[in-house]
């Protein structure tokens, strides 16, 4: 009696816990709208935080609650999309698409360097050393974080500096708030022309440190039919709402450090 006795109460009591917390689990329950799983299925599952949520949970609930819209999510398909606006209801709004583009030209054979780097393959740590290899300050350091923090394998570095496939690129922003240096931009995926430079050095700075560098020399603006370039902080810089993609901007650079694409590159 010695042994059943303090069973029997110990497994009385876990009845009657156990009773308790089903009950409390029931009236403390917070139901939650069957949408916001249909609407998370329909996602990419990345979970990269390009949409600005902590992940795609997150975000098909404040879609679900029209705190987002359904094309918020960048690595989405549009046919996914399309599906959640039925489940929802309401129209699909598809925003512009947008890719990643690093705005360097400075490869190995243009850019000088001020030393050799044997450490840790990073950007972050060859930039906490003067700011990198490279004589030039906002040349890509060509380490290649913005390869690993891809989630999509768009980026890779080639000649030493990142080159962003856009066909893979989701528009997630990772590879922008992983570099160090900030010469990562999101740029219309139609756009095919663009300055790939991203220094704020003058002119007869640049031509000692990269012979692929932008020198403000405003050829490129003076010759543009609709305004859409102009030369601010001894940089080029394209409004891609004004450019036509007509190239005869990168037809005058003599750096040639404006690309132009016949085709959409993305």
């Amino acid at each position: 009696m010695s042994i059943i006795l303090p069973v029997i109460v110990l497994g009385g009591m876990g009845l009657v816990f156990g009773g308790l917390l089903g009950i409390a689990a029931k009236a403390f329950r917070v139901e939650q709208d069957e949408r916001v799983e249909q609407v998370t299925e329909l996602l990419a599952g990345a979970n990269c935080g390009g949409c600005g949520y902590a992940g795609c949970s997150a975000f098909a609930a404040a879609v679900v609650a029209g705190e987002a819209k359904p094309s918020g999510c960048p690595s989405t398909k549009s046919e996914n999309i399309a599906k959640i606006a039925e489940i929802l209801g309401i129209a699909v709004e598809e925003g512009e698409r947008m890719v990643a583009k690093v705005m360097c030209s400075g490869t190995c054979d243009k850019a000088s360097v001020k030393y050799q780097y044997d450490g840790i393959t990073d950007c972050v740590a060859v930039y906490r050393f003067g700011g990198g290899e490279k004589t030039c300050l906002y040349g890509c350091t060509g380490y290649g974080s913005c390869v690993r923090a891809c989630m999509f394998d768009a980026i890779s570095i080639v000649n030493g500096v990142a080159h962003v496939d856009p066909d893979k690129c989701k528009s997630c922003g990772m590879c922008i708030e992983t570099c160090p240096k900030r010469i990562i931009d999101m740029v219309p995926a139609k756009q095919r022309t663009f300055v790939g430079c991203k220094s704020k050095e003058k002119g007869v700075v640049i031509k000692d440190i990269c012979t692929a560098g932008c020198i403000g020399c405003k050829l490129c603006e003076k010759a543009c039919p609709k305004y859409a370039i102009h030369v601010v902080d001894n940089i080029a810089r394209i409004d891609y709402d004004k450019c036509i993609n007509c190239g005869i901007c990168a037809g005058k650079c003599p750096k040639k450090v404006i690309e132009f694409h016949k085709k959409t590159v993305a």
